[in-house]
Order: structure tokens, then sequence, then C-alpha cells
């Protein structure tokens, strides 16, 4: 990456009689080699950029893409040029951009559309700022954080989910053969570059103390929503979903393993890949949002970058006697003295240990504090009901294919008992504005569904007056509503039609009015907390495709 996304071996040589003239003078130009391993992850992250949009589905245009890798290209040769009068092949920089096209989205962009120009300058200024930290944030020379890490951390922070968000931790279903591509991509692609570089150690060593931190985050209760999961994302779909993320794969072989920006030694290598596990294990263990949790991920390269030369002092010095983790635990565990380095291995071995503790102490905590996430179903909710819905009057129900495609369990049967979960749910609000009940509400409703119907009950407490709704439904579709820029998970879309009876009635119980009506609506249902399918929202119809 050469400080980039992606890490490179030798500066390019320019090759002698290779040159461009312009307004008489001749100007070197200088391309990269074969064999640069920046040409390498430009191959992988390339192949990675045309299956998303030809089968993965990506929320990124082309145009978006071009302008983050032109943008980084442009101004990498432009200061190139006047430093060295040349004209030099911006790999890094290049990488730079179609790294932060990879990892970027902007929410509002048009879904499906792969030429839209939507919002391209927030592409091309995310770029352009992330390369020029690695001219302006330097220390001995060399840049201090990774460019694209480092970009993107800031523009989630400061521009918020609603603006900006990163790729998703999950991009498909296995059964998508775009998918299968993609993992062996990444995984024999950055297995050779890293490995090639001397990085793979680092590389092990982040993946093996990431997915034993995972592992005490969801055994302690951690959980997380995401736009592409109908429920929080807890236990054992937690772990599975980090550590075997295709994100989370390119954050390890492109991003982590810079050569610029990690210790030079074998042992400092691999314990810059242990820590950064540790400090995006504590950084994301009391996230309840997947936004939360991939900027918490970003972030914890950030912050070891910050504090390498601080690690630097605790490991052996590169290529002496002691730069193998064979010598250097000897060294820890004998206590002696490592050459080259002024403090013992006793501290050292101390200062681990304190690490230890805080990391279990810190994902205690964490878990503790994410165990209110879930909330199980009311205790005999559906006893409370005062009519009970009969499933045999249902009409006929339509499952959108790519309903099933998402999740194969919701076919024919699976959807059914949705529809008499969303049946139930409409029941049981009418009956809880009639009593006034606000506690019935919450056990069914969610989200914006609730705001309105609690908006609802207080006009009902102020006014006197209280209005309900009885739907006799005839028809429904089940589709699937994916959201962007939001965290609230993944939901169903129960388009229906039929007729609506709306009540009102006064303090008394006397009713004041009655009215018959056709209505057509569509009721968004996402398992919200991870139990019972609530009703989150009523939203139009989408428009027939």
């Amino acid at each position: 990456m050469g400080g980039t996304f992606a890490p490179a071996l030798q500066a390019p040589v320019a090759v002698p009689g290779r040159s461009v003239r312009i307004l008489g003078k001749s100007y070197p130009v200088v391309l990269p080699r074969i064999r640069d391993s920046r040409l390498h992850v430009a191959a992988v992250v390339l192949t990675l950029h045309t299956l998303g949009q030809v089968g993965l589905g990506f929320h990124v245009s082309v145009p978006q893409i071009l302008a983050a890798i032109l943008t980084t290209a442009v101004l990498q040769v432009a200061i190139t040029f006047r430093e060295t009068r040349s004209f030099v092949w911006p790999a890094s920089a290049m990488l730079t951009g179609s790294g932060i096209a990879l990892i970027l989205r902007v929410p509002t962009t048009p879904v499906g559309d792969h030429w839209t120009f939507h919002k391209w300058w927030l592409f091309s200024g995310i770029a352009a700022f992330s390369l020029l930290t690695k001219f302006i944030v330097r220390r001995n020379g060399s840049h201090v954080f990774n460019p694209s890490n480092v970009g993107l951390v800031l523009a989630f922070i400061i521009l918020g989910s609603s603006r900006v968000e990163p790729l998703d931790f999950w991009w498909a279903p296995l059964s998508n053969p775009s998918m299968i591509i993609a993992y062996a991509v990444i995984l024999v692609g950055g297995s050779l570059v890293t490995r090639r570089l001397g990085l793979l150690a680092t590389v092990i060593s982040f993946w093996i103390v990431l997915s034993a931190g995972t592992a005490v985050n969801a055994a302690s209760g951690q959980c997380f929503t995401a736009r592409w999961a109908f429920a929080p994302v807890c236990g054992t779909d937690l772990w599975l979903t980090i550590v075997t993320s295709p994100e989370i794969l390119i954050f390890t072989y492109f991003m982590i393993t810079d050569p610029r920006t990690v210790p030079a030694g074998r042992v400092g290598r691999t314990m810059f890949g242990a820590l950064v596990g540790v400090v995006c294990v504590l950084l994301m263990a009391p996230q309840q949002t997947e936004f939360g949790a991939k900027v918490a991920l970003l972030a914890g390269l950030t912050i070891m970058t910050a504090v390498r030369p601080v690690l630097e002092r605790f490991v052996p010095a590169p290529g002496s006697e002691g730069d193998t983790l064979r010598g250097w635990a000897r060294h820890v565990v004998n206590g002696s003295q490592s050459d080259g380095n002024v403090l013992t291995a006793r501290r050292r071995s101390g200062a681990l240990v304190l690490g230890a503790v805080v990391l279990v102490g810190g994902l205690s905590m964490a878990g503790r504090s994410a165990q209110g996430l879930l909330a199980g179903e009311p205790e005999n909710l559906i006893g409370r009901l005062a009519t009970r819905v009969d499933p045999a009057t249902f009409p006929a129900i339509t499952v959108d294919h790519e309903v099933v495609e998402w999740n194969h369990e919701i076919s024919a049967d699976g959807a059914r008992a949705i529809v008499l979960t969303l049946a139930e749910n409409l029941a049981l609000e009418s009956q809880a504005l009639r009593q006034g009940d606000a506690a019935l509400l919450e056990a069914v409703a969610h989200g914006d569904r609730l705001e309105a119907l609690q908006s609802d009950l207080r006009r009902a407490s102020s006014t006197g007056l209280t209005s309900s709704a009885t739907y006799d439904i005839d028809d429904v579709r089940v589709t699937l509503l994916v959201p962007f820029g939001r965290q609230d998970g993944l939901s169903l879309g129960m388009v229906s039609s039929g007729t609506v009876t709306t009540e009102t009635r006064d303090r008394a119980g006397q009713l004041v009015s009655r009215t018959s009506a056709p209505f057509e609506t569509m009721w968004a249902m996402r398992r919200a907390t991870g139990s019972r399918w609530l009703t989150v929202a009523e939203l139009p119809v989408p428009a027939a495709r």
C-alpha cells in the first residue's frame, strides 16, 4: 500500500530513455514494475469492485469509484512532479482512492444505479484528504497513519451515519457465486501478497486476537443491529459475522499491512497485529449498531499506528538475535534483558499482564452494558387479545423472490406466521389505544410506528376521544425493505389492502362514530428486539415493478 490501502515493496525506478517532452523539455516517466506488490493488490481490489457491481449489489456507482481513484491519482502526480520534476505512476495513491471507494458508502445513493454521479464529490473530497495526510502528518521522514484508514475514520466520525457509512460486514449469502469468488480473491490474493512482504504473521496474530476477543464479547451479551439483519446480531451469529466478514478480511490483509506504518521487526509486526486486535475488540465491545462496530474497528488501527513508536520500545530491534517469537518469549519468561532495548523483559511481561486485565475487564463491562439491548416477548401477550385472530380466515399470501433469496425460511409457511403476527399486532394496537395501555403498545410496536401510536395515546388523553382501527385484510404481498443510512436493520414490507373500520369513543367508552373505507398500505415489520416481529412503520405502497 505504500502507506495507503495496499503495501509496496520498493519505489519504482525510472527506466533509462523513458521520458516525455512538454514545451521542449524532457521529463522522466516512472512506471511500476510488474512485480510491484501494489499492482497485485490493485488486481484484488479492482476484482472486488467488479464483483460488487455485477454480482454483489454494492451500493456504490462507477462514477463514485472513479472520482476517488482519479482524484488521488492527479494529486499524487502533481505532488511528485513538483518534488522530482518527473511523472511517476501513482500506484499507491490510486490504491488509496480505490480503497476509499471500496469501503465508503453514501446512503442516499440511488439503489441499483451503476452510473449515477450522486455526491461524487464526497468520494473525491474524502479521498483527497486521506492522501494529503500522507504528506502532512509525518514522523522521521515517513507518514504516521495509513491514509485511507485515517481518512475514513475521520469522515465517519465527523459526517455521521446519515451522510456516509462503511461497507457492510455481510455482503451476500454463500449461494451467490460472486460471494464465493470474492472470498477466494481476498484470501488467496491477500495471503500471497502479505507472505511476500513478510507480514503474514501480522495478519494471523490480528485475526486470532480478534476472534478470541469477539467470542468473549458475544458470550458476555454484546449485540448490534445491522441493516441486513431482521433482528439484532448476537451470540454465535455475531462471532461468525465478524470473524468471517469479507470487510474484516479486507481490513486485515490490505489495511493493517502497510509496511510504512507497522514495526520493521518480526516480533514487532506480530505484536502490532495482536495489539490492533486488542484495541479493535475493546472499541467494538460497547457498540450496539453495525455502524459503530465498523468505525470502532477502523479506529483501532488509527490508534495503534499513532502509538507504534511506543510499541517499538518494547520489542527487540529489527534483525537482532532476539527478533524471533521464540527468542522473545524465552527472554520474557526468563526475565532477561533484550538486545538494544532499555526496558527489561519483566517489565514487558507486566505490561502484557496489565493489558490482558484491561481487555478482560473492558469486555466484561461492555458485555454487561449490552445485555439490555435484547428484550424477550412479554409473558402471555397473545392471551391478552380480546378477540383471537383466526388464521383460517387469512387471504392468499405472496412472497417476493428477493425475500426468499435473502432468508429461505420466509417462504409461504414462514410468511404466513409473520402475517399472523401482524394481524395480532394490529389488534393489540387498537386494544391498547382503547385501554390507554402504553406498555402494551411497546410490546407490539417499535420505532416510527410506536412513536405515532404514543402520539395518538397522548392526544386521546388530552381530548377525551380515542380512535382505533380494525383491519379486514384481503391480500398481503411480502417484500424486502433494505435501509440505507440507518442502523435499524432489515425489515419486511407487508403490502396489504382491504377494509379498515375506524371507531371513535369518548372517555366513558361510548361510541361516537364509526366509518369504514378501503385501505392500501405497507407495514414494515422487524424483529427489533430479537424476539417477536414488531410493527416498526407504516409506509406508502411502493410503485409496481
